[in-house]
């Protein structure tokens, strides 16, 4: 007897910039029946860097589960996006305000217009001074590639990146990474990966360009990363002083396929502290497909 079933997945580029490039994830609605062990088979199908399965929640509006072709991850920012794009594209909700039950707790999720935000919580620090030059031989690059002042940390707003600042777009573009390095330093600091920037954009009222790794969930490099663009705008705020609530982050430009996207920051702020932070940007329906697991 065949037992074999399929499972409808839509596709969204989720951070489209001028509603070009994103970065794709894969959703699920419905997930409900679906075991952990059938979603990571799914994912591992689809094979985009994230699939998101939606089922039904008793505390939030809908429960998100994500899974890399290779792991289960607490959360994915692009797959918010394209998840919440996708409901509120169907009609799924009336609302502006939605929440995610996620394993890491409950978000807010934002709709405004034809963008969607979701929430990451305030942002904690940890040094990597002793994890620096081994972080610098994984990317190919000396302390002089290095933005003056303005030091290599560890970030975390419900998932930890280490951000590394360089000096110009052209450092960016030509930086070579040594994946077994990146995987193993992110296993020792249990990072998702690796977030690099410089503040070099194609537009002035932009304010960082960036490259984001994390080989240790399969991916060697993505489009458009959310959940590493709330640590850089907190970054930004607390630590490179520059005092604006809103930042401009594109991505996705400087892969082997470009993919140019565009991430939006926004801090809530209490007496110059840091309490939450939106992240978001605009997902559309590229297409879909229908996967059989067994």
């Amino acid at each position: 007897m065949d037992n074999s079933k399929k499972i409808e997945v839509q596709i969204l580029n989720a951070f489209v910039d001028n509603n070009k490039g994103g970065n794709p994830a894969g959703v699920v609605l419905n997930a409900d029946n679906l075991t952990n062990e059938q979603k990571l088979k799914i994912a591992k199908k689809v094979g985009l860097s994230e699939t998101a399965f939606v089922s039904k929640s008793e505390i939030a509006d809908f429960k998100l589960d994500f899974f890399t072709p290779t792991r289960q991850i607490a959360h994915c920012g692009h797959a918010t996006i394209a998840t919440f794009s996708y409901l509120s594209q169907s009609g799924l909700i009336k609302n502006t305000l939605s929440s995610k039950e996620t394993i890491d707790g409950i978000r807010e999720i934002l709709l405004q217009d034809d963008l969607a935000f979701m929430e990451q919580k305030a942002p904690a620090y940890t040094n990597v001074d002793k994890q620096e030059e081994q972080i610098l031989r994984s990317l190919d690059l000396t302390k002089s590639d290095l933005l003056k002042d303005a030091p290599i940390s560890l970030v975390n707003t419900g998932n930890s990146f280490v951000i590394v600042p360089v000096k110009n777009a052209e450092i960016l573009k030509n930086i070579k990474p040594d994946y077994a390095l990146i995987s193993q330093i992110s296993e020792e600091l249990n990072l998702i990966g690796y977030y690099v920037f410089c503040t070099e954009t194609s537009s002035p009222i932009r304010d960082a360009t960036t490259r984001m790794f994390a080989p240790r969930y399969g991916i060697a490099e993505e489009a458009a990363t959310g959940m590493a663009a709330g640590p850089l705008a907190c970054y930004f705020f607390d630590i490179l002083g520059i005092k604006k609530d809103r930042m401009l982050i594109e991505q996705g430009w400087f892969m082997g396929q470009p993919s140019q996207s565009l991430i939006i920051a926004d801090l809530s702020l209490d007496n110059g502290k840091i309490t939450k932070i939106m992240v978001g940007g605009k997902g559309i329906l590229m297409t879909s497909l229908s996967v059989e697991i067994a």
